[in-house]
């Protein structure tokens, strides 16, 4: 096909992300990636500030994680995992639970379905029904996941009245704050009789709004948690592997959750592959869990995931994400005097400009495109992810594009 004709029946009859069909702003044509670079359909090349919503770690066309997957279709794309197991799957589950100290794993094909399975698991093995968490989050798009989202600011008001109804403190404060560490100590107290879990995004808040938060405050949910017989779920999906400086988001505040959920950077961007791990108390608790996707711990994601996770604790990551961190934080620097800047921000690999008002994000997009970049900025933001693998001239150009779309709000 051409460039022409894919453009025009993806335009009549394909449905992207948080767009109508026909989309207001029509989608490019990508032709290949290579590294951290993207090129389109009409010739240019843009460096990827978004990492792919955050999973290509490694940039794109890895030479290893291509011949991962080679190898593995060689012997086996897929088979069903009910009756079976196999190799991937087995060294897979095997790494996870010792990166995260968790040694139950069950797999999952996206991050949404992580987090459902994770408030099954919480709610089969306490036996109650609510979960608590804070404004400001997101945990994906289907119900359950859905529910524990923002219930003001988020993307599913148009589905409030089916939604069950959970408890929420507010938002999470960047700055540590005895007030507020009260009033997680009174939520928590208040509904424990009825609250299987609380569910958070260790440190940073995500697609809700690129918010960061004291890790105090998660330390002070687990130790909430242990008081009152409530259950820790650590929705790491985004800010696992790397991407805040540590490893994992809990990290930050030297605690394990009871059940953590992971996803995205997983299989370094390449295919679709999620997991929710647990304790070995929480398991037995539970026994016979009723859930089981069709392409679980399918073998190529498995295969896959494991060269990216044993690539990524090869790399020097932790230098690299510093890196990161120290370019964005000099890059940015200069949005802050800018008049509709209301914030500028950086931990670990992200980047944040958040503006006053929303933005236009074909508009913005399309500014940053002028300057080589790829950003897909939301809401009130402009902000970067990129791969670890960028370099100081690439993240230059990444900065350069922010602060220039910010002067186009």
């Amino acid at each position: 096909m051409s460039p022409e004709e894919i453009a025009a029946f993806d335009r009549e009859h394909i449905w992207h992300p948080y767009t109508a069909v026909p989309a207001t702003v029509p989608p490019h044509v990508v032709t290949r990636t290579d590294g951290v670079r993207l090129t389109l359909a009409d010739g240019r090349v843009l460096v990827d500030g978004m990492s792919s919503w955050w999973a290509a770690i490694h940039g794109y066309n890895h030479p290893r994680l291509n011949q991962a997957l080679r190898d593995q279709l060689d012997s086996m794309a897929h088979v069903m995992f009910g009756g079976f197991t196999h190799e991937p799957a087995v060294r897979l589950a095997r790494t996870l639970a010792g990166m995260t100290g968790l040694p139950k794993v069950f797999f999952a094909d996206s991050g949404s379905v992580a987090v459902e399975v994770a408030i099954k698991m919480a709610m089969q093995c306490t036996g109650k029904g609510r979960l608590m968490t804070v404004r400001g989050g997101y945990h994906g798009d289907t119900f359950g996941a859905m529910a524990v989202c923002d219930p003001v600011n988020g993307m599913h008001h148009l589905f409030k009245d089916v939604l069950p109804q959970h408890v929420f403190a507010s938002e999470p404060p960047a700055e540590l704050s005895d007030a507020y560490l009260g009033e997680l100590s009174d939520t928590v107290a208040r509904h424990a009789h009825e609250l299987a879990a609380i569910i958070v995004e260790p440190v940073v808040q995500n697609a809700g709004g690129m918010r960061f938060y004291h890790p105090a405050y998660l330390k002070h949910l687990r130790d909430l948690a242990d008081e009152h017989g409530v259950l820790l779920i650590a929705d790491e999906i985004a800010t696992g592997f790397g991407r805040t400086g540590e490893l994992f988001g809990c990290d930050h505040a030297g605690v394990r959750p009871d059940i953590m959920c992971l996803g995205k950077a997983m299989t370094g961007g390449y295919m679709t592959m999620a997991a929710t791990l647990c304790t070995e108390r929480v398991a037995s608790a539970i026994g016979v869990l009723m859930h089981g996707p069709t392409y679980m711990a399918n073998p190529l994601a498995a295969a896959v995931a494991q060269a990216s996770l044993e690539l990524l604790m090869e790399r020097p990551w932790r230098d690299e994400v510093a890196a990161i961190g120290k370019g964005l934080a000099d890059g940015l620097a200069d949005a802050r005097a800018l008049p509709g800047v209301a914030d500028v921000r950086v931990k670990g690999a992200i980047g944040v400009i958040e503006t006053h008002d929303p933005v236009d994000v074909g508009r913005l997009s399309a500014v940053a495109m002028e300057h080589g970049v790829w950003l897909r900025p939301f809401g009130r933001l402009i902000y970067t992810m990129p791969p670890y693998v960028v370099d100081a001239d690439d993240l230059h150009l990444i900065t350069r594009a922010m602060v220039a779309a910010a002067r186009a709000v």
